[in-house]
């Protein structure tokens, strides 16, 4: 809300039935009057807030809330929506976004009143997610709850994001009719190809060109303006230079369209920032979402869509695969691969420069899709990745998803972090099956697409090669599976059909066996074989009939459809030990966010406001053993004698607190000559800056980090301290908010790990109290966006609990992680 917003609210307000007005107001307030119309539109944004949302450039809804009195932690929260856009989502989303400005301003509660007639308002607050205390007194219904995000409340929230995401990408994949701009009557140009493929590829809507000036493109009847077609238009293909780009929005926005797929290119790709945004901001005003620019187009193979709105002149057989690609340039390319191994898609989309849809759009279609089974990603970058992250855990429980995405560290990012291998091991974790090339995508896709998932890990071979076999068992090993017992199994080269189809028919059946990798080699010179062997036969009819997955490396005969087949054996293996891994962590229990205790989240948000890092920590129940910087030996004794002796010295560097090997640390100092003697050894090895510390028992020294990674948002890691372990990277990672699950398997899973069970003797340290720790930080980095990095180093872990000896911590801006706070939609 804005001063200039005045006339607007006195429009929005001439707009409102008698009954709106009533409900809201409690009156009939046919106007509003002057002084209440400047109050309403001057707000602080601090005690007082309001929201409009603006739709064709008039305001259609106002959100407000009023702080009760000074520094007090309740407002008093309203809304009003315009008749005409009541019961579409509006009045949760301005519930989002008031309640976060709310936290920011240190408020904690919200109240309202509101008529018992009011029956949409009274379920916006109840169906909310919060716990809304609820009482009836004069006349009216009083409501008060707290606006802390719980799992219920975030719940819903992603419920509604889910909804509304998921039906304006099913309503772009599906339109009634197509309208395209930019096709020239001489049937040049990239607009005439997709007016071409739309037409040819048999859609079964509407094909509308819409041109200046011809009656004709294409051989279709064209108009001037989209609003003239006389049919329903949902879709608009857009293939006009970027200085034409207003007046195509414009004239899609008077013709009622939901969607524009804009391959022109001259935008963002370019530098062209400001163009690309007035291109959004136009779109979103007049209710569209956006595909491109720059982009390959859309498609939809459903026999009762039919949909080639792509510069692809011929797409894949209709299939279960959902095909997302970021590159524009090699989509033409993908498209192709995918036909030549006959990988069948249900829809595919381009997008380009992602300024509007983008891949978690298209996760949040494919989640509910009945048609698509397997979700294939070729990612460049990750434009929102704690969303990623999110919607891959949840989907990927049900629908595989492979992505194609670098490990490598994007420019820019920090050198700190995850190396290659835990990358991998992060989309792992997240139900991702992370590959690195097209070839490896397609491979794993058509494993996905046409076999069931192996039961475990367990490989049974079959071949009549016996250096294959071997070859197909080493690359098994190398990709984390285990040959089944008894295998592999070589029936030699004269073998016929039926001895080959008897072996792999026991394979099939073994308990013992898991999966099965055929591997078929031509005769050699010479060997006497059955002609009339039909090994291909023999192979669909065990494949298409068991229930475990096959993967065939055929040096001689085409292997029917259905059955992945592979031109090495290594690239067979790769592919089943990617799949193997994704089904193993698929059968695991995803485990819970269990409630944690200690945690102030208003002490938290306070700490936050004020980059405080001790008392953040201390608001998620992260307590530090105190310390104190001194300059000189009296202060350094004086610290020492207030914290209790003994104690111990350190070099104040970062890099230095925990180096005993570099004589940086001094420990049991019992008295204060020895704290005077220490001091001076410290300062004239390492500078005049020591850090004072009370004593605490000795442990076995760990490392507990949080960061922003490019691909998953925030992160934790752990592992043991140590100049080793740190040299090896010797440590686990997880992505953000941590599962029970995920919190123990990070204690146990870094090689050093078994120094923590009671290594060689050792009495085993408290597990739990590590657990603990890392749901902590887990919490902590979920919630507060201005955390960039943490690091917590030593933690000192002991068979009695851990002390948490040093505390760095970095604070940015909130605005770089986009999966927090209200929706934008």
């Amino acid at each position: 809300m804005r001063p200039t917003d005045a006339p607007g609210v006195v429009d929005a307000h001439s707009r409102f039935s008698e009954r709106t007005r009533y409900l809201r107001y409690f009156s009939p307030y046919p106007r509003i009057p002057e002084r209440d119309l400047q109050r309403f539109v001057n707000v602080d944004h601090r005690d007082r807030e309001a929201f409009v949302v603006e739709i064709g450039g008039r305001i259609a809804a106002i959100g407000r809330y009023d702080r009760l009195g000074p520094d007090a932690g309740d407002a008093e929260v309203a809304f009003v929506v315009e008749d005409a856009y009541q019961g579409r989502g509006i009045g949760p989303l301005l519930m989002e976004y008031l309640a976060a400005a709310a936290r920011d301003a240190g408020i904690t509660r919200f109240v309202a009143e509101v008529l018992p007639a009011n029956a949409k308002m009274l379920r916006v607050f109840a169906d909310f997610g919060y716990e809304v205390e609820r009482r009836y007194a004069d006349g009216v219904v009083h409501l008060a709850f707290p606006i802390a995000p719980t799992e219920s409340s975030l719940e819903v929230q992603w419920r509604r994001e889910h909804r509304t995401e998921a039906r304006s990408i099913a309503r772009l994949l599906a339109p009634r009719g197509v309208a395209v701009y930019g096709a020239s009557a001489s049937g040049h140009g990239v607009g005439a190809a997709v007016l071409g493929h739309l037409r040819d590829g048999g859609f079964a809507g509407p094909v509308v060109p819409v041109h200046p000036s011809a009656k004709r493109v294409g051989g279709l009847a064209a108009v001037a303006r989209a609003a003239d077609a006389g049919v329903p238009l949902d879709l608009g293909v857009v293939a006009v230079p970027p200085e034409s780009i207003e007046a195509v929005v414009d004239d899609a926005t008077r013709a009622g369209l939901h969607a524009l797929v804009v391959v022109s290119a001259g935008f963002a790709e370019v530098g062209e920032t400001a163009a690309q945004d007035d291109l959004i901001r136009r779109a979103h005003a007049g209710g569209m979402r956006v595909v491109g620019p720059n982009c390959l187009g859309i498609a939809n193979t459903d026999p009762a869509v039919r949909l080639n709105a792509t510069l692809a002149p011929h797409l894949p057989a209709p299939g279960r695969i959902g095909f997302f690609s970021q590159s524009g340039a090699l989509g033409v390319a993908l498209l192709a691969e995918a036909d030549r191994r006959g990988l069948g898609l249900s829809t595919f989309v381009s997008a380009g420069n992602r300024a509007d849809v983008s891949g978690n759009d298209l996760l949040q279609y494919w989640r509910d899709d009945p048609g698509t089974d397997v979700i294939l990603l070729y990612l460049e970058s990750f434009g929102n990745p704690r969303k990623f992250a999110r919607l891959a855990r949840g989907i990927g429980r049900d629908k595989p998803i492979v992505a194609v995405a670098s490990p490598a560290r994007p420019p820019g990012a920090t050198e700190r972090g995850p190396d290659p291998a835990a990358v991998g091991a992060l989309f792992a974790r997240s139900g991702v099956i992370r590959v690195d090339t097209v070839g490896e995508l397609f491979d794993v896709g058509a494993l996905l697409a046409t076999q069931p998932l192996p039961g475990g890990r367990r490989v049974g071979i079959v071949g009549n090669s016996p250096a294959l076999t071997t070859l197909a068992a080493r690359a098994c090993q190398a990709s984390g599976l285990r040959v089944a017992d008894g295998y592999p199994r070589d029936v030699g080269p004269v073998a016929g059909a039926h001895e080959f189809g008897d072996r792999l028919a026991e394979a099939a059946v073994s308990p013992d066996v898991d999966a099965l990798a055929v591997v078929l080699a031509p005769p050699l010179p010479g060997q006497l074989v059955d002609e009339d062997a039909d090994f291909a036969a023999t192979i669909a009819s065990v494949a298409l009939a068991g229930d475990k997955p096959v993967v065939v490396t055929s040096l001689v005969e085409r292997v029917p459809a259905g059955i992945p087949a592979y031109p090495s054996v290594e690239e067979a293996a790769r592919a089943l030990g990617r799949v193997a891994a994704y089904a193993q962590w698929r059968r695991q229990p995803s485990g819970t966010i269990p409630p944690l205790s200690g945690v102030d989240i208003e002490a938290a948000a306070r700490a936050a406001a004020q980059d405080d890092r001790e008392a953040l920590l201390a608001a998620y129940g992260i307590r530090l053993v105190p310390d104190a910087l001194v300059d000189s030996a009296p202060e350094a004794v004086e610290a020492a004698t207030r914290f209790g002796l003994p104690t111990a010295l350190k070099a104040a560097g970062l890099e230095l607190r925990h180096r005993i090997d570099l004589g940086a640390v001094r420990l049991d100092l019992r008295d204060p000559e020895a704290v005077r003697v220490a001091y001076r050894e410290l300062a004239e090895a390492f500078g005049p800056q020591v850090l004072v510390q009370p004593m605490v028992p000795a442990g076995v020294a760990c490392v507990v980090e949080m960061m922003e990674d490019p691909a998953f948002g925030p992160i934790v890691g752990f592992g043991l301290g140590g100049v080793a372990t740190e040299l090896l990277g010797d440590r686990a990672w997880r992505a953000a908010p941590l599962s029970d699950r995920a919190a123990a398997a990070l204690v146990d899973e870094p090689r050093a790990a078994p120094l923590l069970r009671g290594y060689r003797g050792a009495a085993p340290v408290d597990r739990d109290a590590l657990v603990d720790l890392l749901l902590r930080v887990g919490r902590l980095a979920d919630e507060q966006p201005r955390v960039r990095s943490l690091a917590l180093h030593p933690v000192l872990a002991r068979p009695d609990g851990l002390s948490v000896l040093h505390a760095t911590m970095i604070f940015g801006d909130p605005g770089v992680r986009p999966d927090t706070g209200p929706r934008h939609i």
